[in-house]
């Protein structure tokens, strides 16, 4: 059985502050102050990004470690079920109607084992789903057949499609531009770094090795694109005090963007879909993990009961008939 595996983000290199919040707020002009405000801000974000992964991690961990186990013996009963239910198809006894529902069954179960546990049934729903005629709908339209759109709709819908290609084109484009405007900056960044800090420009070779460890750095992220990493840099030297205003409004403006990009990766993993972010901690979340087990349990052991009575004919014709009586294609 697969378990589910920790989201990955791809986080820019880690951002070393060197100056405390209240030298951060220090006399200097006001660009200055916001940009190194926006780079504390930042390192503040990604901290919270990676103890929330860890967080995560953790949870993940744990919450298989308990309930591995009883989720393990549901899916072992639910695989169990396709023997009966293949071979029933293979005998005379059932009619055309009844191999329709055992068939339905079938992708019923893998459809289960595919939501709810991560495991790959694709093969066993492909070769068990009905399948559709050519030319037919996805779905079989309901009632009569729609009159055909007047032209007045049609010239609505041209509109409304022809805004929305204008506002994808437009959103690519603001996008494409934002990308080249870190690029470029990455690149003016690097060359001042580069004009400062080369090695070539020390005669003392212990400030020469320094230099060569620290270019090596620059290079690596300017190569990887890594605008926020050059900026720290540039932070760490005496160019975030020299910077024209413009320049550095332009550089903190780039910091924000990527603190919406932290702050969305952060709801993502306090409050993710998965349960694994559940509110719920200590006591509460130990007796949910028991409640939790207790119910796969009772799963197991019901879907291995069923799994009995469909080995033989007549008690597979009762599941079928129970299921036809509830409107469900499988348990």
């Amino acid at each position: 059985m697969k378990k589910l595996t920790a989201s990955t983000h791809a986080l820019p290199a880690p951002v070393r502050v060197p100056v405390t919040l209240a030298e951060a707020c220090a006399p200097g002009s006001l660009a200055q102050a916001a940009f190194r405000r926006a780079l504390l801000a930042l390192e503040g974000l990604r901290a919270q990004v990676q103890a929330a992964q860890e967080a995560r991690a953790a949870a993940r961990q744990r919450y298989w470690q308990q309930v591995g186990p009883a989720a393990a013996a549901v899916v072992a009963a639910r695989r169990a079920l396709y023997a009966p239910l293949e071979g029933a198809l293979l005998t005379p006894y059932f009619s055309r109607l009844e191999e329709q529902q055992i068939a339905q069954f079938i992708v019923g179960n893998a459809g289960a084992l595919i939501a709810r546990f991560g495991e790959d049934e694709a093969a066993m729903v492909a070769k068990y789903a009905a399948p559709r005629p050519a030319g037919a709908p996805a779905e079989a339209p309901a009632g009569a057949p729609a009159p055909p759109p007047s032209a007045q709709e049609q010239a609505a819908q041209a509109r409304q499609q022809a805004r929305a290609q204008r506002l994808a084109e437009a959103t690519t484009l603001a996008a494409r531009a934002d990308q080249q405007r870190l690029q470029t900056s990455a690149k003016t960044v690097y060359r001042q770094l580069a004009r400062t800090h080369h090695p070539d420009l020390e005669r003392d070779p212990a400030q020469q090795r320094a230099k060569t460890e620290l270019m090596q750095e620059i290079t690596a992220a300017y190569e990887t694109g890594d605008l926020y990493a050059l900026l720290q840099l540039m932070a760490d030297s005496a160019h975030a005090d020299a910077a024209d205003a413009d320049v550095l409004i332009e550089y903190t403006q780039a910091l924000h963007r990527q603190q919406i990009d932290l702050k969305n990766q952060l709801n993502a993993l306090q409050y993710g879909s998965d349960g694994l972010a559940s509110a719920a901690t200590g006591k509460k979340r130990e007796l949910e993990l028991r409640q939790i087990k207790r119910d796969l349990r009772a799963e197991a052991e019901y879907v291995q009961q069923v799994g009995q009575q469909l080995r033989e004919t007549a008690g597979l014709r009762e599941v079928l008939r129970e299921l036809a009586a509830e409107g469900l294609d499988s348990i």
